[in-house]
């Protein structure tokens, strides 16, 4: 058979939604109703007739309801195959009636978890019942329809059910029990045990929306799918006030702005530029408008059609300024009337609020698939602790100041990273290059092409501080960085030939800051 009559049904959710109406609908078709706890009483206080479960087990709801629906007068009215001679003989036997339908939404663990409950409420808040229910019935697809998510319940509303749709509800269910299970397992192992990488690693993901137009090139397809459980605050939790779809590169390239902005959460107003993923500027300054105009002077050809993100509200000034020129995407935890009617007028820039920025100090891990697997590791939310001055000469107050912010944003770019700044906001950056010579080079030459572009006398490199996101392993990037003008240094350390470096730096009357910590970003 294909299509199956619903005659008799079991409703038992947690989330409620949509629940009354849809056995009323059921109800109306002469289904017969068999519920628990309070699904049965929110059922019955809306005039239904409803069987309950312990009536068609014989035992009543026990242990404080965990042991309700663990029979085989539920479970052989779901797992019976109807046509077979054996399976009805056996109903026959035992007085087992069919089960055509199944609604069951499970215990609320994840918000349970999110609530900060304690661990005796949270392991009550793991269902056994449900997901029993569920994977009985999307077994016996071929007779019962199971459905986990109140969005479907118009599938089954008619009171007839086809293979096809048994088919897909049985998938979503299964799909459904497997992220609910998995956030059981990443508690009990990350949060309850304290595992950092546990032997099996259950990654649970939802697919945000539909497919995206396509992946990094127009011939690959792509989708998003946000975390599920108790989701920090990212680009996946983000509402989008206005714009078209987002692509994949502008979700990878918003990403990438969003968390480097989140590092100056507690900054003067910030404001990040994002291009493929690497920024191309970064400034601090007293208002969002001065902070963009200086992000934007450092490479003014890389920010067009780039992903701006702001550590504060966006405001109309700063708006009005963004409009210049065009910008895919702007990240902002919140945005002014002002500023949105501004945005209105260019329909295809998308407007993300994430109504706050993520701490970058969260712990977690970070994942990516290699041929034959993945590679896993702890979030790189490092900060180093007691910095290490190992030249002659102390780096001034400014000094100190410009190679904390540099190091901050070469901690985002793609290395070899090389990053120079002055007065709160970058002046170049070298990203991505096989040497950290070649990156020191190119960050200068950059910074010399928006000084002739913005018309300056003479490029911000002169008298800034430059961060490498790993060690010089010799001094040949370092005399690169002392010949644009640097006069402060910022990097980790550890080469075997560190005394060269620093006495490079010395015979240069640099300061040089050791970090004792490496930044690579791959």
């Amino acid at each position: 058979m294909t299509d199956i009559p619903i005659r008799r049904a079991l409703l038992s959710v947690s989330d409620k939604t949509g629940v009354v109406d849809l056995a009323k609908a059921l109800a109306a078709r002469d289904v017969e109703l068999v519920s628990t706890g309070g699904t049965a009483k929110a059922l019955r206080e809306a005039g239904l007739e409803v069987r309950d479960v312990s009536d068609l087990t014989g035992f009543p709801e026990m242990m404080d309801g965990r042991v309700k629906t663990l029979h085989p007068m539920i479970h052989g009215g779901l797992l019976a195959v109807r046509d077979d001679a054996g399976h009805a003989a056996s109903m026959a036997e035992h007085g087992i009636g069919g089960i055509d339908l199944v609604v069951v939404n499970l215990y609320p663990f994840e918000a349970t978890v999110a609530k900060g409950e304690d661990r005796a409420t949270i392991i009550e808040n793991i269902d056994i019942g449900g997901p029993s229910m569920v994977r009985s019935a999307a077994k016996n697809h071929a007779y019962v329809a199971i459905v986990t998510d109140p969005a479907d319940y118009a599938l089954v509303e008619p009171g007839t059910t086809t293979l096809d749709d048994r088919k897909r509800l049985a998938a979503k269910a299964y799909a459904a029990t497997a992220v609910y299970d998995g956030a059981i397992a990443q508690w009990f192992a990350f949060a309850d045990q304290g595992e950092r990488f546990p032997d099996t690693l259950p990654l649970t993901l939802k697919r945000a929306g539909d497919e995206l137009r396509y992946g990094e090139n127009p011939h690959q397809a792509a989708a998003f799918y946000a975390a599920t459980g108790p989701a920090t605050r990212g680009i996946g939790q983000a509402r989008q006030v206005q714009g078209k779809a987002l692509s994949y590169n502008n979700l990878n390239d918003a990403d990438a702005a969003l968390e480097l902005v989140a590092e100056f959460r507690d900054a003067e107003p910030t404001v990040v530029i994002v291009k493929h993923a690497n920024p191309c500027g970064v400034a601090t300054a007293s208002t969002l408008a001065e902070a963009y105009d200086a992000a934007f002077a450092c490479d003014t050809v890389s920010a067009f059609g780039g992903i701006i993100a702001l550590n504060r509200r966006l405001d109309a000034a700063t708006a009005q300024a963004i409009v210049g020129i065009f910008t895919e995407v702007v990240v902002a935890p919140d945005a002014d009337e002002d500023a949105i009617a501004l945005f209105a007028a260019k329909k295809n820039l998308r407007l993300l609020l994430t109504g706050d920025l993520p701490d970058p100090a969260r712990g977690g891990i970070a994942a990516k698939s290699i041929a034959g697997g993945w590679l896993v590791q702890s979030r790189d939310n490092g900060c180093p602790g007691d910095l290490k001055v190992v030249t002659r000469r102390q780096p001034t107050d400014q000094e100190l100041d410009d190679c904390r912010f540099a190091w901050t944003v070469a901690k985002h770019v793609k290395s070899n990273a090389i990053v120079y700044a002055k007065d709160g906001s970058t002046a170049g950056i070298g990203a991505g290059q096989m040497n950290r010579l070649e990156s020191a080079r190119i960050a200068a030459w950059k910074a010399k092409d928006a000084a002739a572009k913005a018309g300056w006398d003479a490029p911000r490199t002169i008298g800034s501080a430059v961060a490498s996101d790993a060690f010089f392993p010799f001094a040949d990037g370092l005399l690169a960085a002392i010949e644009a003008g640097a006069t402060a240094v910022i990097q980790p350390g550890g080469s075997i030939r560190d005394e060269a470096v620093i006495a490079a730096a010395d015979d240069a009357g640099l300061a040089m800051i050791f970090t004792g910590m490496r930044h690579f970003r791959h």
